[in-house]
């Protein structure tokens, strides 16, 4: 038997024990003998090299025997490789809070303690992703699935964000959220974004509010909706209105300009929930759309609509804010964060923590800061 035998305790990709020796060769696990004493295989053995070469540890990972009988190379960068995914991992296991975890900051953390043996971070990337998304709940699959309750359902504050739920959406609204949307509601900017909605659902969709004394737009909900039928928008206003007058003595009474993109459903929702309101289509919308259909679609609007809906493309008295850029940023900045169609409970994650920094700007600029 060698002397000097280096031994780390590793894996294989499917989560069974695996010991590497001397950094050069990977051992799997074969069967367990009487003595609780564990026989580990050469990776090559069932290959075309048919390697014999074999290692026996007792239950103390203490070495009984070792036949070094290898007939191939020596892998230094498939061990190196093993290596790092096995101790990213056992890191990733350290950390309560995936969500938390910077895949590249954990890879920089192993790489320096790995050295020059390990390898590069674009080849076990994905791999580090995987172990992160496996420390997640269940992922939700449907809406069925989505729980009433879940500690995910806090703000950092300790506060209510899931406000309703039904089988065709979920609305997260905190109270800082429902207290700038009963304050701030001359302006109400709402659009749905499809890149961020996780895979079960139809779209995120997004309200906002413009805070004048800041010069700053704020967001007032958030919801998951499972399609766009005129009665899950009209659940939706509903309760996003309700939701604030907990936070106030009056009711929404003053004109309010709803700016929204020209999806029918959503505007005479809003015409019929919200009192005194004007409906402000967003030009950029809208010029899109002439775009695509050109004379086609301007004929059909002349002949048909000779009762056309002047005022809610008028914006001579009206000239501050000719689009919805207030909600379509935001909602293209949401999917610059997010992977396409994200996991639910990292997207409500997210949205808390995003949730929390405009808390914290609003009373930095409300005290002056």
């Amino acid at each position: 038997m060698e002397d000097n035998i280096e031994i780390e305790i590793s894996e294989t990709n499917r989560g069974n024990e695996q010991i590497i020796i001397n950094k050069k060769h990977k051992f799997n696990f074969s069967f367990q003998r009487k003595d609780k004493s564990k026989i580990y295989r050469c990776t090559e053995y069932k290959t075309l090299n048919k390697c014999k070469s074999l290692i026996i540890l007792n239950d103390k990972k203490e070495v009984l025997k070792y036949e070094s009988l290898h007939n191939h190379l020596e892998k230094e960068i498939d061990v190196s490789i093993s290596v790092a995914k096995h101790k990213i991992k056992e890191e990733i296991k350290k950390n309560s809070i995936p969500m938390d975890i910077k895949p590249k900051h954990i890879f920089n953390a192993v790489s320096q303690e790995m050295r020059l043996i390990c390898p590069e971070y674009s080849t076990i990337r994905s791999q580090i992703i995987r172990n992160i998304n496996k420390q997640f709940p269940p992922n939700i699959k449907s809406f069925d699935d989505i729980p009433i309750e879940s500690e995910y359902y806090k703000t950092k504050r300790n506060e209510n964000f899931m406000i309703f739920k039904n089988t065709d959406l979920i609305i997260f609204q905190s109270p800082f959220q429902a207290y700038l949307f009963s304050n701030y509601h001359k302006n109400i900017f709402a659009d749905g974004t499809f890149y961020a909605a996780p895979k079960f659902s139809y779209q995120l969709f997004i309200t906002r509010t413009y805070v004048g004394e800041f010069n700053m737009f704020y967001t007032t909900s958030i919801s998951i909706l499972k399609n766009k039928k005129q009665s899950t928008y009209e659940t939706l206003f509903k309760e996003i209105k309700k939701n604030p007058n907990k936070f106030r003595s009056n009711t929404l009474i003053t004109t309010i300009n709803f700016h929204c993109d020209f999806e029918q459903g959503i505007s005479n929702v809003a015409k019929k929930v919200f009192p005194n309101i004007n409906i402000k289509y967003c030009v950029w919308h809208y010029n899109r759309s002439l775009e695509k259909q050109k004379n086609i679609l301007c004929y059909h609007e002349v002949k048909n609509n000779n009762d056309y809906n002047v005022n809610n493309w008028n914006y001579y008295e009206n000239i501050e804010r000719l689009t919805n850029n207030a909600s379509e940023s935001y909602n293209s900045y949401l999917n610059n964060i997010f992977p396409n169609k994200p996991l639910f409970y990292k997207l409500i994650y997210i949205l808390k923590e995003e949730e929390n920094l405009s808390y914290n700007d609003y009373q930095r600029r409300t005290k002056g800061n």
